[in-house]
């Protein structure tokens, strides 16, 4: 029930779906297990909310939940809940009341998501001296509010916990938004959102998929609680937003190459040894390929070559393409991203103020460094990790990731047990 909650937010159905997830039968019953709590409310907390002030409700325990998919429709929710009374001085009572609810999440015409109710059926009972039960009328939402018959509209109410701005880096910010109402199956609730990408707290514009996503089914029975997915095209606007943002512009010191070894062309410019420092900038949009089992980073990068005295001056400059394997893990709610050795580099010269200087040299003074320093500075940017959507107190345990081709289609796939936080597993 809580899954369901998180999605009542602005949804947006123009744009088509760039990531989606899965909650499974087994998921919504941990879910609903992690609602069943007992706890004793204050009067004063309680009295305020009861339509006839003399009567006081001063404990309430969950005994029953269970939610179960009705296919094509929403969920069922069955509920006992059993709480003390006082409807006068010395006098207190056990009852227990029983709800029976059809669920249903819908947009209504704000495009907002509403959990409403297509049938409820709730009865109250009270508990004699002796232990039996006696069953009383129906309980009527107009005498008597029904909190759980009479849904009122929250699309409010979890925006902060599912839409919030979860930061990237210190001016990059991402954002997960449903575009439509849950669609509900034998194989669970199926949610498709958007993600949006703020830099400076201005909305960017990224490149659109060039391929329809949709949720891919279930390649074999599955114990995971939720199935994320995640296709290429989400790490794709990914790095393009941190690449706007400026995050990949490095300054890198180089220990070991000089001014000396360089053509004597540079003996006009520099009259003395000194150290040389390259300052990379993204020439283009990285790109993340998807294969099977195997995830690649390509950037491309334009490097130049200055003095480490002046800021700005530079002699030459460098376009150096990396190919970098990427490892991705999950911890809590954040997919932890980080680049592995560089599987392949290019170097070439792409400008100088110095005359021609052979690739052959630029490799011996710089590669090492490059090859060393770049994957370094980019997992320091990556390493706080990326959030994944998520609901307030929950988080993300046991994950195992998996890299699938479906319908000819790349797809990040992460099915992952889906519970309470600081809960034991």
């Amino acid at each position: 029930l809580s899954i369901l909650l998180s999605l009542l937010v602005p949804a947006h159905a123009i744009r088509s779906p760039d990531c989606g997830g899965i909650l499974t039968p087994s998921g919504l019953s941990y879910c609903k297990s992690g609602q069943l709590t007992s706890h004793t409310v204050s009067r004063e907390g309680r009295q305020q909310h009861l339509p006839v002030r003399s009567v006081q409700i001063d404990s309430v325990k969950v005994a029953k939940l269970t939610l179960s998919l009705i296919p094509d429709t929403g969920l069922r929710l069955n509920i006992d809940v059993d709480f003390g009374i006082t409807p006068a001085p010395s006098t207190t009572k056990q009852m227990r009341l029983s709800i029976l609810a059809n669920l249903q999440v819908e947009m209504n015409a704000e495009e907002n998501l509403e959990l409403v109710t297509s049938a409820c059926k709730s009865t109250v009972e009270e508990k004699q001296s002796s232990g039996e039960t006696q069953r009383s009328t129906s309980w009527k939402p107009r005498c008597f509010p029904n909190p759980t018959c009479c849904f009122p509209p929250l699309p409010e109410l979890p925006s902060a916990w599912f839409a919030a701005q979860f930061p990237v880096t210190p001016s990059c910010q991402v954002q997960y938004h449903p575009l439509a109402a849950p669609i509900f199956s034998e194989q669970g609730i199926t949610v498709s959102l958007r993600t949006s990408f703020k830099v400076a707290g201005v909305a960017i514009s990224l490149p659109v998929s060039p391929e329809e996503f949709s949720m891919p089914e279930p390649a074999s029975p599955s114990p995971s609680h939720l199935n994320l997915v995640l296709p290429k095209h989400f790490y794709t606007s990914l790095f393009s937003a941190l690449e706007i943002s400026g995050a990949f512009n490095m300054t890198i010191p180089v220990s070991r190459a000089k001014i000396t070894p360089f053509p004597r062309q540079m003996s006009s410019l520099f009259q003395e040894d000194l150290p040389v420092v390259l300052r990379a900038t993204v020439r283009s949009s990285p790109r993340v390929l998807l294969e099977e089992d195997k995830a690649t980073l390509k950037l491309f990068l334009t490097v130049h070559v200055g003095e480490g005295v002046s800021s700005s001056q530079s002699f030459l400059s460098m376009n150096v393409d990396i190919s970098a394997g990427l490892l991705l893990s999950v911890a809590d709610t954040r997919m932890l991203i980080s680049t592995a050795a560089i599987e392949n580099i290019e170097l070439s010269l792409a400008a100088s103020n110095v005359g021609p200087v052979p690739d052959s040299l630029l490799e011996d003074l710089f590669l090492p460094t490059i090859r060393k320093e770049v994957p370094a500075q980019m997992n320091a940017i990556l390493n706080e990790g990326i959030y994944l959507p998520h609901v307030f107190i929950f988080t993300y345990t046991d994950v195992i990731i998996k890299i699938r081709k479906v319908r000819n289609k790349t797809f990040q796939l992460l099915p992952s047990a889906f519970g309470l936080k600081g809960a034991q597993e």
